[in-house]
């Protein structure tokens, strides 16, 4: 059994207040597809979708990165056609608020794929070098097989990308395809 995880793939990220920008907007029609294709499949699917409170002292992120995703606002949103794959397949697809860069952290996550005996986990979204990244990590010490779509990540910094998607495959094991090859 697999599942697909969306990771962060919202306004704030893609064009918003902490843009990857033209790297995620190529990406989205590939995101896109894949939560229908999974989704239709019958497989679980979860938005993993950053969530922070506005000017929030104790959140470590606060110093390390301008203010983003907040609570209520537009830049929480998924951006472009993933917000209408949403809309159209809400019914088949966990949203799942996460606090910390890796989508297990902090949620149910783990829980959730057990219960249904999930195996494998399927990663897409931003940023390749940070959510996505520590996501497979924790992927890989619970133990799941990895898959990172190369064509459906992506990051603001070309150099972390690039080291992430060695590192999925060198450190983590994790099979990095392409969606046409799957």
């Amino acid at each position: 059994m697999k599942a697909l995880i969306v990771i962060d793939f919202t306004n704030d990220f893609v064009d918003g207040s902490l843009p990857v920008g033209a790297p995620a907007v190529d990406i989205q029609g590939t995101i896109a597809r894949l939560t229908k294709q999974y989704s239709d499949r019958g497989d679980y699917v979860v938005m993993a979708v950053d969530l922070h409170e506005e000017k929030d002292p104790y959140h470590p992120e606060t110093k390390l990165f301008p203010p983003h995703n907040i609570r209520g606002t537009r830049g929480r949103d998924l951006y472009g056609e993933l917000q209408q794959v949403y809309e159209e397949y809400k019914d088949r697809i966990d949203w799942m608020d996460k606090t910390r860069y890796s989508a297990f952290c902090g949620t149910n996550l783990n829980q959730k794929l057990r219960e249904r005996g999930i195996t494998e986990v399927h990663l897409v979204g931003v940023c390749t070098d940070i959510c996505v990244l520590h996501t497979a990590v924790d992927a890989y010490n619970f133990g799941y097989a990895i898959t990172v779509y190369e064509d459906a990540v992506a990051s603001f910094n070309p150099q972390g990308h690039e080291w992430a998607l060695g590192h999925f495959k060198g450190s983590l094991g994790a099979a990095v395809v392409r969606s046409d090859a799957k």
